[in-house]
């Protein structure tokens, strides 16, 4: 009886436990294998499921459509400037000063004979600049204040949101026409300014989605194995929340279009003779009376840009998530 004691202790010490190292199914490591390759499938076939979903909802939106046309437009229009500009636009003709549009100027001249058209297709490359640059500005500081406000919360989350409200007590054009009163006015201080103090609603957006997402799983887990902040931050929360940010983006980039053609109507933005439709503006208030042109065709250049960048904001917010219709 010994002999079978000792027998069975070393079958149930010593043989047993090398079988529980290799259970069956798919807990072995070429299950673990097979379903991570699965998994990886499923994420990739669900994300162009995600894709295809999106655009067949931004196609069924026709006013965000068109939206799409006109950005792409004036997008293509202010690339192809030096090649489709009739005339150069600091060209000064004292015989043709306040000429009416005709076939020659097909928007007419200005108080100096230089072609509108050609002035207004330079514009655009100025409106495009300090949209895409002043909206860059401002997302960055906002995306990296957000991150840190819904991440880590607290004292942190409290100090961020507060300096965000006292922002937001200030009117943001009033508090723009502050700065550049001490500034000098050039386009760049102009595009510096309206992003730094527009970040405030990005900054909103995205700690508001980091405080959903660090508590998803995948958050939870990368903490638990040890990842850095950093890398959860940015590699894995981040990328999760930029949606709402590139529908806020896209309609920031309308407002700073619009700030930039009001200050440079006031004169304190884009300094002639460099061609803005702002300052066009400003020409045509002096000579409204006898030169209508002046203002109605920068007007408008301004308000289909602004409502083609609204559209295409709106349509892609609708398609992202058709609950915010």
């Amino acid at each position: 009886m010994a002999g079978k004691e000792f027998v069975f202790s070393i079958f149930q010490y010593s043989i047993i436990p090398i079988f529980h190292c290799f259970p069956p199914g798919p807990r072995c490591p070429l299950g673990q294998i097979k379903m991570e390759k699965t998994t990886n499938q499923d994420i990739q076939a669900r994300q162009e499921t995600l894709s295809r979903l999106f655009w067949k909802r931004f196609r069924k939106n026709k006013l965000a459509l068109l939206g799409g046309v006109i950005v792409l437009a004036l997008f293509v229009v202010a690339v192809c400037a030096p090649w489709i500009s009739p005339y150069d636009p600091g060209q000064i003709e004292i015989r043709r000063v306040l000429e009416e549009p005709s076939a020659k100027h097909l928007l007419g001249t200005d108080s100096l004979g230089r072609d509108v058209l050609s002035r207004m297709i330079w514009g655009s490359r100025i409106s495009l600049l300090v949209g895409f640059v002043a909206v860059g500005i401002a997302s960055l500081i906002g995306i990296f204040l957000g991150s840190l406000a819904g991440y880590y919360g607290g004292w942190t989350d409290d100090l961020i949101m507060r300096f965000v409200d006292i922002m937001l007590c200030f009117p943001t054009f009033f508090l723009i026409l502050a700065v550049i009163a001490f500034l000098e006015p050039s386009i760049w201080n102009i595009m510096i300014v309206i992003g730094v103090t527009g970040w405030m609603g990005v900054a909103r957006l995205v700690r508001a989605e980091f405080l959903t997402l660090k508590e998803r799983d995948y958050a939870v887990a990368e903490k638990a194995l040890g990842a850095r902040d950093f890398r959860i931050i940015f590699r894995h929360i981040l990328p999760n929340a930029l949606a709402p940010v590139l529908v806020a983006a896209t309609l920031g980039v309308a407002g700073a279009i619009l700030t930039e053609s009001a200050l440079s109507f006031l004169g304190i933005g884009v300094q002639p003779p460099t061609p803005s439709w702002g300052n066009i503006l400003t020409a045509g208030k002096d000579n409204i009376e006898i030169a209508w042109w002046l203002s109605l065709y920068p007007g408008l250049a301004i308000l289909i840009t602004v409502l083609g960048y609204n559209l295409l904001g709106e349509g892609i917010r609708d398609s992202i998530d058709p609950r915010l219709k």
